[in-house]
């Protein structure tokens, strides 16, 4: 009799916990995918330079282009994946891509860019910079595309006016650019300057980190127009 009753005990509590599992698949059907790729999208963000390669530096601090573009990049990357998109970075740190015993360490990083690029199968490439001028009255963001590419054209257009539109002193046009990382592949391919360190204006605004975010938020609004994607879940 007691055996009886504790198997009895046993079923039900397994009838119970059964039930409420099912409720809760029922209630939560996409929480166990939440980090899967809904939108079906993939953009590679290549951070400029990195490593021995600091790239320009600030007029008045010395700060150099790279740490700002890596800041820029990874705030991009966390606004891009919350919206839905799938995000691969060239470059996730401080370092170059190379290793120690490369001869040529610039070509090296370079072509490690490439390979990233190339097994990504991406959507888009978008490589961020920043740009220095002699002249110090010189500032705003620019964007630049593989000469001679009408989709490229097309594209930078877009994200052009997404700069303008939402960034300080921002009154720029696209342009061809004969840059490495535009031409490496056949993904389509944007390389942002996102203001002059050269420029005393430019070079305060890029080391805040509010503005820092306005621009990545600016440059994802310009990758869902290019690729037209309207997003529901905004980010902050």
């Amino acid at each position: 009799m007691f055996l009886s009753v504790k198997k009895n005990t046993l079923v039900a509590i397994a009838l119970v916990v059964i039930t409420v599992v099912s409720l809760c698949l029922l209630i939560f059907p996409l929480s166990i995918s939440s980090s899967a790729d809904p939108l079906g999208k993939t953009i590679v963000i290549d951070a400029g330079h990195g490593g021995i390669d600091g790239g320009v530096q600030g007029v008045n601090t010395g700060t150099k282009e790279s740490d700002i573009n890596l800041a820029i990049s990874r705030e991009l990357k966390r606004v891009l994946q919350k919206n839905g998109y799938k995000v691969v970075m060239t470059r996730q740190n401080t370092d170059g891509l190379y290793g120690l015993s490369s001869k040529n360490k610039k070509q090296k990083d370079m072509q490690t860019r490439k390979e990233i690029i190339e097994q990504a199968k991406a959507d888009l490439v978008v490589s961020i910079h920043q740009n220095q001028y002699p002249r110090m009255n010189v500032r705003g963001a620019q964007v630049f595309y593989a000469p001679g590419s009408e989709t490229g054209k097309t594209m930078a257009e877009k994200m052009q006016a997404a700069l303008n539109t939402n960034l300080e002193a921002c009154t720029r046009t696209a342009h061809e650019g004969d840059y490495y990382i535009l031409q490496c592949s056949s993904t389509p391919s944007l390389l942002i300057e996102c203001g002059f360190l050269s420029n005393p204006e430019d070079e305060k605004l890029l080391l805040d980190t509010s503005y820092r975010e306005k621009i990545a938020y600016t440059i994802f609004t310009g990758i869902n127009n290019i690729l037209g994607i309207t997003t529901t879940s905004l980010a902050s």
